[in-house]
């Protein structure tokens, strides 16, 4: 009778122990769970950003990882730099504007360009004829897999006569590399070795 008794308190105890590891399993699962839940819900409240509207209400933004924009913004930052450069009107002081505008967006081949056609008279034909120029840029070509990324542009200038208006089919080549951003230069990158591939009459038309 008393062995009988032995093994039913042996057996009891088992069971005890059994149950006591089964529930610190679970208590360690919740536990791990509720960490990694807690985890999880503090990086996506990192993601979020509270803009103060005009000091009035808050308003919620959402952060994102900046090198997913870096394509568009290459573009746009080739795109910009295109249209100051080869904009031009018959003054002086906007073409002196526009080129200093695009010269923030470059590095110093865009200035010997500008300086080539200044010293060829380009320039001051264009404001003793009264010359508007204006381009359309067509598409911009981006390499990001090497860097500094190749860039290759294709557009169509418009060079506006009082006797006629010229299109002409403009390409250009140049390197992007990374830069800092400013007011300048909200894209943050910088041209490199600026040149022009073709810019070939398309047609004239008479007016």
């Amino acid at each position: 009778m008393e062995f009988k008794t032995l093994r039913n308190i042996e057996n009891s105890f088992k069971q005890i122990r059994l149950y006591a590891i089964v529930f610190a399993i679970l208590c360690f699962g919740v536990v791990g769970y509720a960490l990694w839940q807690s985890y999880h819900f503090a990086e996506i409240q990192r993601q979020k950003i509270y803009v103060l509207d005009n000091g009035k209400s808050l308003m919620l933004a959402l952060s994102q990882d900046a090198t997913i924009n870096r394509p568009v913004e290459a573009r746009e930052h080739v795109r910009r730099f295109h249209e100051l450069f080869f904009t031009l009107a018959p003054d002086k002081n906007a073409i002196e504007s526009n080129m200093k505008r695009a010269f923030n967006l470059a590095d110093k081949s865009a200035f010997d360009y500008y300086k080539d056609l200044s010293e060829k008279g380009y320039y001051n034909r264009i404001i003793s004829g009264n010359v508007q120029q204006r381009i359309e840029v067509d598409s911009v070509v981006c390499n990001f897999d090497i860097y500094p990324y190749s860039v290759r542009a294709y557009a169509k200038q418009f060079i506006i006569r009082s006797s006629n208006l010229t299109k002409r089919s403009l390409v250009t080549s140049c390197n992007l590399v990374n830069s800092v951003r400013s007011d300048n230069n909200p894209q943050g990158f910088n041209i490199e070795k600026f040149a022009v591939l073709e810019n070939k009459d398309l047609e004239v038309v008479e007016r």
